[in-house]
């Protein structure tokens, strides 16, 4: 059978998506959404199983509204292609590297902007914090050292609206190509300085790789679309989740948790990544529903993560919860490659250095959230004199 029509109203969906995701999952775990022309998974197990099917789900989709405004980078491709780009990137992102050389420069980075905010007495979390911690550190990885870290948000937002652009405002798309053309003339700039970088950023690792220039260009835009917004977001997130739940951060603070479990535990509450689409390649039957080729398919990771079958009292942030079985960086092959830049750049670094160097910080305007395919806080203000 064909799966379930489900309406949703949009307005409510994207300033909060997560009442009715839960009527999803309870009624129709697999629904056509006419609003978002998608046929959305919202059950963990579903997403799990069907993410790894890459003979079916396939993440190429030149039609796809970021293959479109971005160029085909190595997330929308499958098989061979997908596994090259991705062992060529990895003396960038793994673990090793983390922790010999980006973890030190994440570190330097943070208390140079926490020197530079500490006598402002009240700051704005998300725009003085958060986006220039996040920005500084893009900056090294992709190796665009030469653009302003207040311009690596604004092509990183305009990215990110694009690709989260289903409803097809010309403004918005017009404002992506507009950000991706100031991506190139950055990459054009630094592109023959790349091989004499200290860092093993992406550009130089590409670059040595011998990729052509549309690929490089296109991973270096990939990078930073999810590199910065979603790192954003999540420490401003955190910061806000803590500072509003002082007996989430006593348990921090007095050694029953730790700044890992505090932004895992809202990753996977708050989904900073909400979802992502797949392209059906051929005739697939799963779970009773029927689907054909080229029809749209959206594996809502912010709906696995609350799914009551895994996870007790799911819309309640427990820093102390096991969140094994949350795929906030999703599953699979397509299992976040910056996973591991993310979590030492927001747990090991700026959630405890600015704990460290603001431990009276209190809230002073309540912290409110927007987005469904990307969600993270509005800018809010924090007390730290």
């Amino acid at each position: 059978m064909e799966p379930i029509q489900q309406h949703i109203d949009l307005a409510s969906f994207i300033r909060d998506p997560y009442p009715a995701l839960a009527a999803l999952r309870r009624d129709a775990p697999i629904a056509y959404v006419p609003e978002l022309n998608a046929i959305l998974m919202s059950k963990r197990d579903d997403i799990f199983i069907c993410e790894k099917s890459i003979a079916v789900f396939s993440s190429d989709q030149p039609d796809g509204l970021m293959t479109q405004l971005m160029g085909q980078n190595m997330m929308r491709k499958d098989g061979a292609d997908h596994q090259r780009e991705r062992n060529a990137i990895f003396p960038t992102v793994s673990p090793k590297t983390v922790r010999d050389v980006w973890k030190a420069e994440f570190i330097r980075q943070t208390h140079d902007i926490l020197d530079r905010i500490a006598g402002q007495g009240e700051i704005d979390v998300v725009n003085d914090f958060a986006m220039p911690v996040s920005a500084e550190a893009l900056k090294s990885v992709t190796g665009l050292t030469n653009m302003d870290w207040r311009e690596m948000d604004r092509v990183s937002q305009g990215m990110i609206d694009g690709c989260a652009n289903y409803t097809g405002d010309p403004a918005v798309e017009a404002q992506c190509h507009d950000c991706t053309a100031s991506i190139d003339h950055h990459i054009a700039e630094r592109m023959g300085q790349a091989d004499r970088d200290d860092f093993p950023s992406l550009l130089s690792i590409q670059h040595k790789a011998g990729f052509d220039p549309a690929t490089i260009s296109a991973n270096v835009k990939l990078a930073i679309s999810g590199g910065q917004n979603e790192p954003r977001d999540a420490i401003a997130g955190v910061i806000g989740t803590l500072l509003a739940m002082p007996d989430q951060l006593d348990k921090i603070r007095s050694g029953q948790a730790t700044w890992m479990n505090a932004f895992e535990e809202y990753a996977r509450w708050m989904s900073p990544i909400g979802m992502s689409p797949r392209r059906i390649v051929k005739p697939h039957t799963y779970a009773g529903f029927e689907f054909q080729p080229e029809e749209r398919v959206f594996f809502m990771f912010s709906s696995a993560n609350r799914d009551e079958d895994h996870f007790e009292n799911s819309h309640h942030y427990d820093i102390t919860r096991d969140v094994g079985p949350a795929i906030s960086f999703g599953a699979g092959p397509h299992f976040c490659a910056g996973a591991w830049i993310s979590k030492a750049m927001i747990a090991e670094v700026a959630l405890p250095l600015f704990f460290d160097r603001f431990p009276n910080a209190r809230l002073r305007s309540d912290v409110q959230y927007m987005g469904w395919a990307f969600r993270g806080p509005k800018p809010f203000r924090v007390a730290v004199g």
